[in-house]
């Protein structure tokens, strides 16, 4: 079974920048996809970045040139480098492993909490 096991996530002000990481362990499915979707209270879960094994990059428009996502796919890890925080981008953070077959799975969540 994958496991995923996410940290970095805290308190920022706003227009600062806090690195989110991400481990997968474990087998279960050959992960091709890892990514990131964030939830804020009352909302849906909705994507911010994700990356194939391939090196495809996606990105939600609300981040785009602010967040940076990274994979090292030997290692089972991603990166997600987020600068100019914004009291927006306030949410719980979930990483996502995904195979090609549709395996998915989550980690707990870290907390960004972006203060104005």
């Amino acid at each position: 079974q994958v496991q995923l096991v996410e940290s970095g996530g805290g308190l920022v002000q706003a227009g600062g920048s806090l690195r989110l990481s991400c481990a997968a362990s474990g087998s279960g499915f050959s992960i091709f996809a890892m990514g990131w979707y964030r939830q804020a209270p009352g909302k849906q879960r909705d994507l911010v970045a994700k990356m194939t094994s391939g090196g495809s990059r996606n990105y939600a428009d609300s981040v785009k040139g602010r967040f940076t996502i990274s994979r090292d796919n030997a290692k089972n890890t991603v990166d997600l480098q987020m600068n100019s925080l914004k009291p927006e981008d306030t949410a719980v953070y979930y990483c996502n492993a995904a195979s090609q077959l549709g395996s998915s799975v989550w980690g707990r969540g870290t907390q960004v909490t972006v203060s104005s």
